[in-house]
């Protein structure tokens, strides 16, 4: 959600800073600009000593300035604390059968998944992050394979092995993971 506002906030910021400061370009080089455009000409100004004191004995007028800008100033700490909020699960609520629950730190559920992924076959780095709501997590998985490691086995192994058993042990019906496989880099080897 957050990624998609990202980008929809800075894809129209883009848009209009390439509209208009596009316009004021063209105007200012002596091109044709639309009849609707406010700056015609290279002599014309941005914003004249009357546009600029226009408003200022209206009694409405400050009232609103200090509105929207607090809005403006709002909407940007709203944005910034959205950014610094960790993404990473804190706890995962675990079904422990006497109907109460229990809450087992997401850090440390992360830790074993990793330890058990990093022991596989072929597995030479593991990283492990969960996402998601505290009762339905998902899981990102990062491994870095050894040169002779076959992705699909390795694939495999993680989710009927590391991924099963994490899921199996927090008691939750499904552990949605994303996989993400890289090779680790080697120095080719030397025939003598």
């Amino acid at each position: 959600m957050l990624r998609t506002v990202n980008r929809v906030l800075l894809g129209l910021a883009g848009l209009v800073l390439v509209c208009v400061g596009g316009g004021v370009l063209a105007a200012g080089a002596g091109l044709d600009v639309p009849s609707w455009w406010p700056w015609k000409g290279q002599s014309d100004v941005l914003l004249s000593t009357a546009d600029r004191q226009r408003w200022r004995d209206e009694s409405w007028w400050w009232p609103v300035v200090i509105a929207v800008l607090a809005v403006l100033v709002l909407l940007a700490l709203w944005l910034l604390c959205a950014q610094l909020r960790r993404s990473r699960l804190t706890e995962v609520l675990v079904d422990s059968g006497d109907g109460d629950g229990a809450r087992v730190r997401g850090r440390a559920l992360e830790d074993a998944v990793e330890a058990e992924a990093q022991s596989l076959d072929g597995v030479s780095r593991a990283r492990i992050r969960l996402t998601g709501r505290r009762g339905e997590p998902t899981a990102r998985v990062r491994l870095l394979l050894e040169p002779y490691a076959s992705p699909a086995a390795t694939l495999h192994r993680l989710t009927s092995q590391a991924v099963a058993h994490a899921r199996d042990s927090a008691g939750l019906t499904s552990l949605p993971t994303e996989a993400r496989l890289a090779a680790a880099k080697h120095e080719a080897s030397k025939v003598t």
